[in-house]
């Protein structure tokens, strides 16, 4: 949430323009929360590649346990992306209802 809170922030200037130009509270928060979003996909799809690859490493280290159990990669995956989700959206709405005359003032 930090990391998003802050690269929101520091595109809050480009934002104020945008809204200025013309673009709805809504097109802005699509734009940050898809950007945010994809970058979370892509991390989420080298982890699960990797979890695959070092469970199956691993597999003959665990007594009993599936190496692959398909509902524990499904959960961690839902859980990630929610969170993910969450923290792209609450910066994203506070950029995005920011009214463009006080951002192209501050500077």
């Amino acid at each position: 949430y930090g990391v998003v809170a802050y690269a929101v922030v520091q595109r809050t200037r480009e934002l104020g323009i945008r809204m200025a130009l013309g673009a709805r509270a809504g097109q802005l928060m699509r734009m940050v929360l898809s950007h945010y979003l994809r970058l979370t996909a892509v991390g989420l799809g080298l982890g699960l590649g990797l979890a695959w690859g070092a469970s199956r490493a691993l597999s003959h280290l665990l007594n009993g346990v599936q190496p692959m159990d398909p509902l524990t990669y499904g959960l961690v995956v839902a859980v990630l992306g929610a969170v993910a989700f969450l923290a792209a959206l609450l910066p994203a709405r506070r950029a995005a209802n920011v009214p463009p005359a006080v951002v192209l003032r501050a500077d």
